[in-house]
């Protein structure tokens, strides 16, 4: 097992805080270039055509392009940055299969995933140790992406790495508590994996174009942005597309409407169909397709969907999509806002530890510390902070620590500590016990301030002006961690108590008890039923977002309609988003406005959070304005709709709703015209006193 993985030291680029892009900043030089492309000196070496060759070297990113249509997929092309990421030269390259990058520590259930996706010709995304030339391993996370014809062969493959050694949780990310959740309180490859394939998109369009690089094939754009600024595709209302439609749309034509009715009840089906249907989606699942297009069978029963068959994450989250196209078609669904956590966008030296577990380990290390302390994330996991204790350290003041750590209070002091390189730095330490809401001691955070270039040479310390306005500095900082660590769930919660609040009934609001929708949802529960999955049945996929999936379901039996948004908890973990869970359902427990959408349910299975809301039949406020003649509605028309809004937003501010997301995509039609404001797991909930 590797505890600690060396990092570069040269030629890195961070695009974000926890995010190593490796640019290849040296100028490729004409040498490398000629012999990596044309191989002249072996004839029968791959080759890429000058316009390829040209449109790749355009590219930063670190890369190679191989040739799937031979044996062993040979290298075409390697990049500047592979060059300059893994030591090789050009002729050491091109012609060779990528696996010459593995060595004793990879592990093979992760060569084994690669070589699967490749024999499928399918898209890869994964983290792997690797090697250098030298025999330095590195985390590399590798991204694969095949180009394929009209006709759907594979041409090429296009693998991108990333190195992340430096801020990877490496094999620590396996470890558990004793409760089962992860021992580190944030995870990390979810969100390099987004990056990353967003970035390998560019490339596969650049070798399918390289005339014209970049640019997406048959795209047709509106001057509309979306969230993260790019051009939002036309979408032209009644067509029926077999991508999954944008994030919260919840939009269906009257025709379909109609004929909701004519779809048949479902009859089951065992696990061996399960099993065979699994992959192929939430939409042939249930005949959509048939339905879509008007030719349901009235032969062909749909069948029954097993309840984690419905909701699992490869139906309709976008790491499934078959392409990197597919991806990008979708790319304006997903958040504009970074997925980085409060916590992470502290930009400040601190850890924080577990006083629950073992030796007080760390659970969480900021970028800076990493930084400051020369460490990877991966050999500062699991650890207690002595490690940065040397020869030089006086016992005295750690002993002060100790008795801090022992009685579980705060404590600031000055002390010399090291850095993974044996460099000294006079550290200005402050140690502060968090405590949870019933006053039990939770976690200690640490921070740190390098105050060596301000260190008096007689006395060897801090002057005191100096000491008086760092104390601020990191007691500040203590306070800032404290608060944004509140935002996350208790690490040492069982998995039971940390869903429990979604398995709470859900009381009617004043404003819709009567209405036919709680009426159907009271029946079953008057007759002694919890309402569960097993109670409605799946009509179509509505759309997708950051933290889940949305369908358009029927009660059983009732023909009332909802909508109901579906959650992995595993993904909820892996990307940090238990926190937004919990928000989001606590916030639609509270709503009772005509303008903000009704919870009816909420329940969880063994793999998923369910929450049973408002289904708007006029789709999204966007599609409205896209179908508008200039893509703008009337000024009395948007003087109603903004009004709406207004008043929806003021309710929100008086329960103590922060809104976050305000866009038109998040903006729903009723059937009767009004306006709904949606999606709130951005949003924050905090006391309000109206005045």
């Amino acid at each position: 097992k590797v505890e600690g993985v060396k990092t570069r030291t040269s030629g890195d680029e961070r695009s974000s805080g926890n995010f190593q892009r490796i640019s290849g900043t040296s100028v490729r030089t004409s040498e490398e270039s000629d012999t990596g492309s044309d191989t002249t000196r072996i004839t029968n070496l791959p080759r890429v055509s000058k316009n390829l060759k040209d449109a790749l070297e355009t590219f930063q990113q670190t890369f190679v392009v191989s040739d799937a249509t031979r044996p062993d997929y040979p290298i075409l092309y390697a990049s500047a940055g592979f060059f300059n990421m893994t030591g090789y030269t050009s002729r050491e390259v091109i012609g060779r299969n990528c696996r010459f990058l593995q060595g004793a520590e990879t592990h093979p259930e992760d060569v084994a995933s690669i070589r699967e996706a490749l024999a499928q010709g399918r898209n890869y995304c994964g983290r792997l140790l690797n090697y250098k030339k030298d025999g330095t391993p590195f985390w590399n996370l590798l991204t694969i992406a095949p180009v394929k014809d009209e006709t759907g062969k594979v041409l090429k493959f296009i693998g991108m790495q990333v190195e992340v050694s430096k801020f990877t949780e490496g094999y620590k990310d396996k470890a558990v508590r004793p409760n089962g959740l992860p021992e580190s309180l944030i995870k990390y490859d979810a969100r390099q994996k987004d990056r990353a394939t967003g970035e390998v998109t560019e490339l596969v369009q650049a070798v399918k174009h390289p005339e014209h690089p970049g640019k997406s094939e048959s795209q047709e754009s509106v001057p509309v942005k979306g969230s993260e600024g790019a051009f939002l595709p036309v979408v032209h209302p009644g067509s029926h597309s077999s991508t999954v439609s944008r994030r919260g749309s919840q939009m269906i034509t009257r025709s379909e409407y109609s004929q909701l009715g004519n779809v048949p009840e479902a009859t089951s089906f065992g696990d061996r169909a399960a099993r065979r249907h699994r992959s192929s989606g939430f939409r042939s699942l249930i005949g959509l397709d048939r339905f879509v297009k008007g030719h349901v069978s009235r032969q062909e029963p749909l069948e029954f969907i097993e309840p984690e068959i419905l909701m699992t994450r490869d139906d309709v989250r976008p790491d499934s999509l078959d392409t990197i196209d597919d991806k990008e078609r979708l790319k304006e669904i997903r958040r504009g806002i970074d997925l980085a956590t409060t916590l992470e966008r502290i930009e400040k030296n601190f850890v924080i530890t577990d006083p629950r577990l073992p030796d007080n380990p760390i659970i969480f290390a900021s970028d800076s510390f990493l930084e400051l302390t020369e460490y990877t994330r991966e050999e500062v996991l699991g650890r207690n902070c002595r490690f940065l204790q040397g020869p030089e350290t006086d016992q005295k003041t750690v002993k002060k620590i100790r008795e801090a750590i022992r009685d579980q209070r705060d404590v600031t002091v000055q002390l010399l500590n090291y850095t993974k390189n044996g460099k000294h730095f006079w550290n200005l330490f402050h140690l502060q016990a968090m405590r949870d809401q019933k006053g039990e001691l939770q976690y200690f955070i640490g921070v740190q301030l390098d105050g060596s270039d301000n260190l008096e040479p007689i006395r060897n310390r801090l002057s005191e002006k100096t000491e008086k306005e760092s104390t601020k500095i990191v007691r500040k900082t203590a306070a800032n961690v404290d608060e944004a660590v509140r935002d996350l769930p208790d690490a040492n919660l069982t998995p039971d108590d940390l869903w429990a609040n979604h398995s709470k009934a859900v009381q009617p609001k004043p404003h819709r008890i009567n209405s036919e929708l709680w009426k159907a949802i009271q029946k079953i529960r008057e007759g002694g039923e919890k309402i569960g999955l097993k109670h409605f049945r799946p009509i179509k996929p509505l759309g997708f977002g950051d933290t889940g999936s949305v369908h358009l379901v029927e009660l059983r039996g009732t023909g009332e309609l909802f909508a109901m948004k579906a959650m992995d908890k595993s993904v909820m973990l892996n990307r940090n988003k238990v926190h937004r869970a919990h928000a989001e359902r606590d916030i639609l427990a509270i709503m009772d406005h005509p303008f903000l959408p009704s919870l009816y349910a909420s329940f969880q299975t063994k793999t998923h959070l369910c929450l049973v809301t408002d289904f708007c039949a006029g789709g999204e406020l966007f599609i409205l304005l896209d179908k508008q003649p200039m893509k703008v509605i009337r000024e009395d028309a948007a003087r109603f709709y903004v009004a709406e809004v207004v008043v929806a937003l003021e309710y929100l501010h008086c329960q103590g709703v922060i809104y976050r997301d305000l866009k038109p995509e998040n903006i729903l039609l009723q059937q009767d015209g009004h306006l709904l404001l949606t999606d709130f797991d951005l949003s924050f909930l905090t006391s309000c006193r109206p005045e």
